[in-house]
């Protein structure tokens, strides 16, 4: 019979992301999030391609991306509305780390395999950061699905993107509990 670990179950029987408006600092320095970002790449990884990498963005950073996509919204004739939204994602935020897909080309291992690989770093990012303490919450939104934002504000290279941005910071408050799946309803067994 295996040996539980309960501690770690019971955290991720209980997890919850903090909503990014109610993340404020103190922020985890660069001593605080190396384990966090330690933690994330430890997933699976078939082929060991590493096909993500991170992006710290600190208060400046964020400042400039929130400018940057104010110029993109208004470019893409947004409504005013999903503009401020996607603005204060960055300007109301005072540490974010963008994990970055990078496909690499290989023929043993299908994209989609690296895109879930790159989906993984973000919810062990989000699990490493919450483990450690902090408020977390992982999110994208328009600016972040244009590939030239991406290129122009980010770095990004030709096909990179991001698959999240993971807020980290102290939270305020923790938010009241909501409805989670059914199992049942979402499961099937198979046992031929």
């Amino acid at each position: 019979m295996p040996e539980p670990n309960r501690a770690v179950m019971d955290f991720l029987l209980t997890r919850r992301s903090r909503p990014a408006k109610l993340l404020r600092p103190p922020v985890p320095d660069a001593a605080a999030l190396r384990p966090i970002l330690t933690a994330a790449a430890r997933v699976p990884d078939h082929g060991k391609l590493e096909p993500w990498r991170f992006i710290v963005l600190e208060r400046p950073a964020l400042q400039r991306l929130a400018a940057a996509a104010r110029q993109l919204g208004a470019r893409l004739a947004l409504a005013p509305e999903q503009i401020d939204k996607g603005v204060a994602q960055f300007a109301d935020a005072d540490l974010a780390v963008a994990v970055v897909m990078v496909p690499r080309p290989t023929e043993k291992v299908p994209e989609i395999e690296q895109v879930l690989s790159a989906g993984a770093a973000c919810l062990s990012l989000l699990n490493a950061a919450l483990a450690s303490g902090w408020g977390a919450c992982w999110l994208t939104g328009w600016h972040v699905h244009d590939a030239g934002f991406c290129r122009e504000a980010l770095g990004l290279a030709p096909g990179e993107r991001v698959a999240g941005l993971i807020h980290i910071g102290t939270a305020e408050q923790t938010p009241p509990e909501r409805p989670r799946p059914d199992i049942d309803a979402i499961t099937t067994w198979l046992g031929q």
